[in-house]
């Protein structure tokens, strides 16, 4: 069996080392949540399902206790905290080993920069999971897993993590990560705008469809600019997102049905704001997509205010509402 270090213990790498350790694999979570290594060290790892709780057994550490060499490393630390987990992670890692960035966002360039482009992986990840205490994850339904190597083609270590992986379920193996991580880039752009209001994510897409096609549209239109094929994924289907296209709505009733049979309906951006009081990490996420829209020349306004409200909202300067939405809207027209 591979033997995994997961960085970062959190909804994503917390709930891909339950099921990889469940499974058999030896693997090492490191967080820098010292109350969440300590309940997972004593207690175990704890998935929480609609119908009960389910253990294992697995070795936890914080980033100071890690050994001093690291194989395979699963990184599924927030975005936000990639470029301050990199200088500790890339003298542990070993001559033959490899980061495969579990992440939501882009961060694989990030990655490649500093511990090298040979041994970067790039992973797309749609999770809905949460943690709710610590050593706790709830499990908020499956989404989809896809693993690729960064410069397009497929590894014969990105068929073999894709094997293990399928210990969690239908994770699969891409020449095309990029488009994956692109496509999730719009749906999450959408998702993002959610946060802005204390309600159910299918509720508040079902209920401002023309705000979060116009969104969608503007992240999909500087994928585009820069050649990238989109994926789809789940039930997103950004073709019918792109400018141009026509079916939004058909698209949106598969979605936003879908969404509901999700025992999550808030995302982790929301909960990060009304629950946990810390910063979000999709500035991070759409910086890179704010940067070359400006150099394409792709406008972009809708996000850019969007995330301005969203930074707004985080730092207490406003409060949730479904009038950001509303305002949002007005822009439209």
């Amino acid at each position: 069996m591979a033997e995994y270090t997961v960085v970062g213990g959190g909804a994503i790498g917390g709930t891909l080392a339950f099921h990889l350790a469940r499974a058999g694999h030896r693997l090492l979570i490191v967080d820098a949540d010292a109350a969440h290594v300590e309940a997972i060290r004593s207690n175990g790892l704890v998935l929480r399902r609609p119908d009960g709780d389910e253990r294992v057994a697995v070795e936890a550490v914080v980033p100071d206790d890690a050994p001093a060499e690291l194989c395979q490393v699963l990184l599924a630390v927030k975005a936000q905290a990639t470029a301050a987990v990199l200088p500790w992670l890339q003298p542990r890692l070993a001559p033959d080993g490899f980061v495969v960035s579990l992440q939501n966002g882009l961060n694989e360039r990030l990655i490649a920069s500093v511990v090298g482009p040979e041994r970067t992986v790039g992973a797309f990840v749609n999770l809905f999971a949460d943690v709710v205490e610590p050593g706790v994850i709830r499990d908020g339904g499956q989404g989809a897993l896809v693993v690729g190597e960064p410069d397009g083609w497929i590894s014969e270590r990105v068929e073999r993590v894709v094997a293990d992986l399928q210990a969690w379920g239908p994770a699969k193996a891409t020449n095309n990560v990029e488009g994956y991580l692109w496509a999730k880039l719009g749906f999450g752009a959408m998702l993002t705008t959610t946060a802005l209001a204390d309600a159910p994510m299918a509720d508040l897409i079902d209920r401002h469809r023309p705000l979060m096609h116009a969104i969608t549209e503007e992240v999909l239109a500087v994928a585009l600019a820069g050649g990238r094929r989109l994926e789809p994924f789940d039930q997103f289907d950004p073709v019918a997102y792109v400018p141009g296209a026509t079916g939004q709505d058909a698209a949106t009733d598969r979605l936003t049905a879908w969404l509901r049979t999700m025992p999550k309906d808030r995302s982790g951006i929301w909960r990060d704001i009304a629950v946990r009081h810390r910063p979000v990490e999709v500035h991070d996420h759409y910086g890179p997509v704010l940067a070359e829209a400006s150099e394409r020349g792709v406008a972009v306004p809708l996000l850019t205010a969007m995330l301005t409200r969203l930074r707004s909202v985080e730092t207490g300067e406003a409060a949730m509402s479904e009038d950001h939405l509303v305002e949002l809207e007005r822009g439209l027209g």
